[in-house]
């Protein structure tokens, strides 16, 4: 438990963390409010942003405390807590949602769909939910995350599709990205929070849950192909990209910044440096740049940030929760806590813990990731995609019960996958 933080205190967190939870799933309420009363409508569209909730309320919180403990005690909280993840997830989507990179990511997915004959629509939807989730395990989920939503909303969001498709491709998403960043020990969140306490390395994580993480991932991208065969087919194909051809050698460097910054991920001091040196750089080459998405990276910085601040005050009702149960029940309990809270929070938990069995880990990290798919708390890239993508639903919100009811059939492959196999 953090310190400086007394019992009336923790209470009143867990209630502001309630009515956060309660809030990120009444969004579009408030959208709705923002188009019946047009005077306050900036009031309801600010209740309306589902990545200013956290935030929100944190702040609510933090000012709360200051007004009860003073300011000291306030900032040995603020202070006591690791802002790093939020920070890192701003510096990997503002380098690998530009131009550059995510012409070379179309590049390679048009390649790889190229080899299926026919229609490119059905390939190019197969490639990005099951390559690019993988592709995380090395320059981190948050990048893939960015990368796999830029692309599916180039070539399927921007089109006339059913709200079942979008919602269905979202969750397999969100569930692959959770379970795709597993094949190494540096990339998804969840694992980085237990690797080095564990001593867990790569040919570890490959064995132990890479190779299950590959066949779900691949399973699910199968799966919804399959459902939305007819739909997708019958897309018009994607007319050819009217921008210059990017130079080889501004790739290049973009991926170098990327690189860069996710080779210094625990390091803010290092890649918060980068990527002003990055934003330089694409100043002087601006030719060759589409806007940057500064705007979607802060609002899910914000998000992150809120909840490390409310997350960091659940402690005394969430590990008792959690480690009461037996490590078989443990991978099922994971996965439900996952869904109300972000799950690097559920093994960093773990993490404190003493002498527990290789079980008992192997099932914590297993819950945790295969429910990282269920909300957009549940698993810190989610939110990055969300904010991409939430533009092509109504009211430009993510209905929270939909994407919770279209992530479960995903989620019970990657169950089964971890569980059975």
């Amino acid at each position: 438990m953090p310190p400086h933080v007394p019992i009336y205190l923790q209470w009143l967190a867990a209630a502001f963390f309630a009515l956060a939870l309660i809030h990120s799933f009444s969004t579009r309420h408030f959208e709705r409010l923002a188009h019946k009363h047009p005077r306050h409508a900036g009031f309801w569209h600010l209740l309306g942003e589902v990545e200013v909730v956290f935030g929100l309320w944190a702040s609510f919180l933090m000012a709360l405390m200051f007004m009860l403990l003073g300011q000291a005690h306030t900032l040995t909280y603020l202070e006591s807590r690791n802002f790093t993840e939020p920070l890192f997830v701003f510096a990997v989507m503002v380098i690998a949602g530009t131009r550059p990179v995510l012409s070379l990511a179309r590049q390679g997915v048009v390649r790889l769909a190229a080899l299926w004959p026919g229609p490119q629509n059905l390939p190019i939807y197969l490639v990005v939910l099951a390559f690019v989730p993988l592709l995380g395990s090395f320059i981190t989920e948050p990048a893939a995350m960015t990368l796999g939503a830029l692309l599916l909303r180039d070539t399927l969001f921007a089109k006339v599709v059913s709200e079942r498709l979008k919602y269905a491709t979202l969750g397999v998403l969100f569930v692959n990205v959770s379970i795709g960043g597993t094949l190494t020990p540096f990339a998804a969140p969840p694992v980085l929070m237990v690797a080095h306490v564990w001593q867990w390395d790569f040919a570890f994580m490959l064995q132990t849950f890479g190779w299950k993480a590959a066949l779900a991932v691949l399973v699910n991208a199968l799966g919804a192909s399959w459902l939305f065969r007819r739909e997708l087919t019958a897309l018009p194909q994607a007319p050819v990209s009217q921008e210059a051809a990017v130079p080889a050698s501004i790739m290049v460097v973009h991926v170098l910044f990327l690189a860069g910054v996710v080779f210094f991920a625990h390091h803010p001091v290092v890649f918060i440096g980068l990527v002003l040196l990055f934003l330089g750089f694409v100043t002087a080459w601006q030719q060759h740049q589409s806007p940057l998405i500064l705007r979607e990276a802060l609002l899910v910085s914000f998000f992150l940030a809120g909840l490390v601040v409310l997350g960091g005050l659940q402690q005394w009702w969430l590990e008792p929760l959690l480690l009461g149960l037996l490590s078989d029940a443990v991978f099922y309990g994971a996965l439900v806590l996952t869904a109300i809270t972000d799950n690097a929070a559920i093994t960093y938990l773990g993490s404190l813990v003493p002498g527990l069995s290789d079980d008992f880990k192997v099932a914590l990290v297993a819950g945790a990731v295969t429910g990282g798919g269920l909300t957009l708390i549940a698993n810190a890239p989610n939110p990055a995609g969300a904010a991409i993508l939430k533009a092509y639903f109504p009211d430009n919100t993510i209905a929270p019960l939909r994407l919770l009811l279209a992530a479960i059939p995903p989620t019970m492959v990657a169950a089964l996958a971890f569980r059975w196999l």
